[in-house]
Order: C-alpha cells, then structure tokens, then sequence
C-alpha cells in the first residue's frame, strides 16, 4: 500500500517536473521566433527604405530631364519665330520702300501731267482764237452765218439720214418677213400652250347625257379599262368630272368627236359596256357618221343643183357639215355663196352651173386643214386639181380671199357672194354693224396721217389701200409713213390674222399743145 502511494506521488511529482519543463521550452520557441520576426521586419523595412531612396533618385533625374528638354524645345521655338518676325520685318520695309518709290513717281508725274494741261489750255486758247478768226473768214467768204451754214447742213444731213432710216426700215422689214413663219409658229405653240380660250371648249367639246352617275363608274370600267378602250377607239378625251348626268367629248376633230358621242351614245342605250363591245360600236358609229356625211354631201349637190362630182369631193364637202367658221356652219355658207353666185351670173349672162359649182367648193378646203399643212385656199385649190376640176373653178377658190387677183368674172362673183354670205346680220357672231366699223375705224386712222389723200379698205378689213400726195411725200418717206401707219393700227385696233398696208404715190404732169 505504502509502495502504491510511493509510486503516485513519484509519478504526480514527475508529471509537474515534465510540464514545467515542457512550458520553459516553448516559452524559449517562442521567444527565439519572435527575434526572428523581428530580424526579418527589419530587413524588409531597411530594403523598402533603400528601393524608395533609389526611386526618388531616379524620379528626380527624370524629371531633371524632361525639363531639360521642354527647355531645349522653348528655345528652339523662339528662335524659329524670332527668325519669322525678322523676315516678316524685313519684306514690310521692302515693300514701305517701293510704297515710297511709286508715291514719289505718282508726284512726279502729277506735276508733269500738271505742266502738260497748262500748256494744252494754252494751245487750246489759241486752237480757240484761231478757229474764230477762220470762222469769221469764212462768213465773210461765203457770205453765210454760222447759224445760217449749220441749218443748211443740217438739211442736207437730215436728207441723207432720211434715206438712211428708209433703207434700214425696208431691210429689216424684209428680214422680219424672212424671219416671221418662224417667230409666228412659235408664238403660237406658246399661245396654245398658255392659253384655253372660251370659244375653243365651245368649238372643240360635245356633251352626252347619262341617265344616272352610276353609268359613268361603268363607262370608266374596271382600273379605267374601258374609257381608256374607248379614248383609243376614236382618238377623243373623255372628261369625266363633278357635271351631274353628263360627259364631255373633247377632240379638235368634229368627225372624230360626232363618232364617239355616237358611240357612246350607243353604249349608254345597250348597257354592256367593254372592250370588246366599245371596239364595235365605234366602228358602228364610225360606219354611220360616213354614210351621214356621204348623205349630206348628195344633199349639198342635189340642193345647188350641181352634177358629175368626183365621190371623194362629194365626201369632202359632206365633211363641211361639222366645220363651223365664226359660229357658221362652213356647209350651209357653202350652199349660200352658190345660190348668190348662180343668182349673180344669171343676172349678168355667165354661166349659171359653173358659177354655182365653183361658189359650192370654194372652201373645200377647210374639210382638211387639220390633216395637211396650209391655208384652206391652198389645200382647195390643191384638192380642186386633183380631182380634175376645171380652171375656173380653180381659180375662184384661188382667188376668193384676195390671195391672188381675180381674173374671171366666176372668181369676182365667188369673192362678192362669200363676202355677203359672211357679212348677213346672224351668220357670224360679229354683226354687221361692229364689222363696219371696224373699217371706218380703219380708214380714219390712215387719213390722220399728214401726205395722205384718201384711203380705201379693201379685202374686208385685211388691207387698205393709201393714196399718197406725191408732194408731200417722197419715196423714202413712204416706207416711213408705212411702218408709222402700221404702228397706229397695232395700238388702236383689235383685229384677226393681219392687215395689209399699201401705199401708192403717183405722179402725173398734164400739158396741152395749142
């Protein structure tokens, strides 16, 4: 028991020895670490000191540097700009100098200009005093006055430029005539282009009724199919606007615009309105305005009592019936001028058919004036040879407006006759009373000239005749007076196409033998 008690005690106490040495020796670990660590911080510190040191050194001799070279880049710079300002001093002395050297050769050529004017006034002077003394030489030579030569020269100047002006008036008048087909077909292409007048919707358009709006969706058709089938069927405009119940048919053509108001006339009546159907009755309408104007054509002759024309002129004159001239239907105008014709020749013993044939187709060529170029004198008289017509009958339609002097007395009867016909009070839309004004106003504008003797308006209103006193006025005066004349007529009158100013200067010396 003892022994076990010994042997505790021995152990507790060797455990105590064994902890306390135990702790004695980490103590010294800990201690030797610690002075390890602490080496070790201030090895590291001491290296961190040295690094910082060299950066600081090296920063330092960077910056040293660059502000070395800043320096070194300021100075180049002020040189450059030093060396700029020198030149830039140096060309404006140079230019001051050479400012100075033309100021002084401007004074001094002022004071030599200034020397030359003294002298050129006192040349002048005596230029002055010299041509005074040649002047009164010369009056006392002559045995004129200054102011007496210069009228006579004057006079005389006046003659030559008199002369002059009338050569220049007559050449430019030539160009201008030269020169004025074109400047006309110009003029009017920009008139026609600029310009729709009243009359020509009334002259150029034809209205079909519709029984309802609705018709006007059906003649348009599908995307316009049908209007556009229609338009290129009879070679028209259809308008198609707000007018309630009604289309208009534009065309400069009357056959061309009878035949679609026909067709669509047609159309309207059937109802089955394509393509189709529109080609057909067009060509139906087309059909039926042949055989109406054939119609009216026979009717023409067996009304003039006229025989053994050619068909085609018989067509032509059938065609008549949908031209109209100043609101007169061109046929029925026909028809007067060949009743007054045959009534005139009969009065006067010439022959009655000849007279009526050549009133009936004197304006046979207004049938075609829209296809071929010309005048419808010319296109007659073109037609009238063609188709084997006699001299006489050629001549009147030649003849009928003036273009060419009447040489038969047919012509002289178809020109009188067309003339009445034109001129009846309600035959055209200017009255008789407006007409003969107009050429009163005519003749009173020639006779206000000084030099002339009397006026004659002739060729209803497209010329007047002037006859010049020989006295009073020269043959280079007259192109004067002429264009003057002219002039006041433009001003004063409002007149169709143009009119013809002639003037006649004549002289006659009488003397009796005894």
């Amino acid at each position: 028991m003892i022994f076990y008690i010994i042997e505790g005690a021995v152990a507790l106490v060797a455990a105590i020895l064994a902890f306390v040495l135990g702790v004695a020796h980490r103590r010294r670990t800990a201690e030797a670490a610690i002075g390890s660590a602490e080496e070790e911080a201030t090895r590291i510190l001491n290296d961190a000191m040295k690094n910082a040191e060299a950066k600081k050194k090296e920063a330092i001799l960077e910056a040293k540097d660059e502000i070395i070279r800043s320096r070194n880049e300021t100075e180049k710079e002020l040189r450059e700009r030093r060396s700029e300002v020198q030149r830039q001093e140096h060309r404006i002395q140079q230019k001051e100098e050479a400012i100075d050297r033309k100021v002084e050769n401007l004074e001094n050529k002022e004071n030599k200009i200034a020397e030359k004017a003294k002298v050129v006034d006192e040349r002048l002077a005596e230029a002055e005093q010299l041509k005074k003394s040649q002047f009164d030489m010369l009056e006392k030579i002559s045995g004129y006055t200054a102011e007496q030569a210069k009228s006579q020269l004057l006079d005389l100047l006046d003659g030559e430029l008199q002369h002059e002006k009338a050569l220049k008036i007559s050449e430019y008048h030539q160009k201008f005539k030269d020169e004025a087909e074109t400047y006309a077909r110009e003029m009017i292409s920009m008139a026609i282009q600029r310009c729709a007048a009243d009359h020509s919707s009334e002259a150029t358009v034809s209205v079909v009724s519709l029984p309802n709006d609705e018709m006007k969706g059906r003649i348009i058709g599908r995307e316009g199919r049908n209007i556009r089938a229609l338009e290129t069927a009879t070679g028209v405009d259809l308008i198609i606007d707000d007018t309630p119940e009604a289309i208009t048919v534009s065309s400069f053509d009357p056959v061309r615009r009878e035949v679609a108001r026909i067709a669509l006339e047609k159309l309207i009546v059937d109802g089955r309105i394509h393509p189709a159907r529109i080609e057909e009755t067009v060509e139906k309408a087309r059909a039926e305005v042949d055989r109406t104007i054939k119609q009216e054509g026979e009717r023409a002759l067996l009304e003039a009592g006229v025989h053994s024309m050619h068909p085609e002129l018989v067509k032509l004159l059938g065609r008549l019936h949908f031209r109209t001239s100043y609101g007169q239907n061109v046929l029925n105008h026909s028809l007067e001028v060949c009743h007054l014709s045959g009534l005139m020749a009969a009065e006067l013993g010439e022959d009655v058919a000849l007279a009526k044939r050549a009133g009936l187709l004197h304006d046979i060529g207004k049938a075609v004036d829209h296809e071929q170029e010309g005048s419808h004198i010319q296109l007659g008289v073109e037609i009238a040879k063609k188709y084997k017509e006699s001299e006489a009958v050629i001549h009147a339609i030649h003849a009928h407006h003036g273009d060419v002097e009447a040489k038969t007395v047919i012509a002289c009867l178809v020109q009188a006759a067309d003339a009445i016909s034109a001129a009846r009070p309600g035959a055209r839309r200017e009255n008789i009373e407006s007409y003969i004004k107009r050429l009163e106003k005519l003749e009173e504008i020639a006779n206000s000239f000084s030099g002339v003797e009397s006026s004659y308006a002739i060729q209803a209103g497209r010329e007047i005749r002037i006859i010049i006193k020989p006295e009073a006025v020269s043959d280079d005066q007259m192109v004067i007076v002429a264009r003057d004349i002219v002039k006041e007529i433009e001003n004063n009158l409002d007149y169709p196409g143009q009119i013809k100013v002639n003037l006649i200067r004549e002289n006659r010396v009488v003397d009796y033998a005894k």
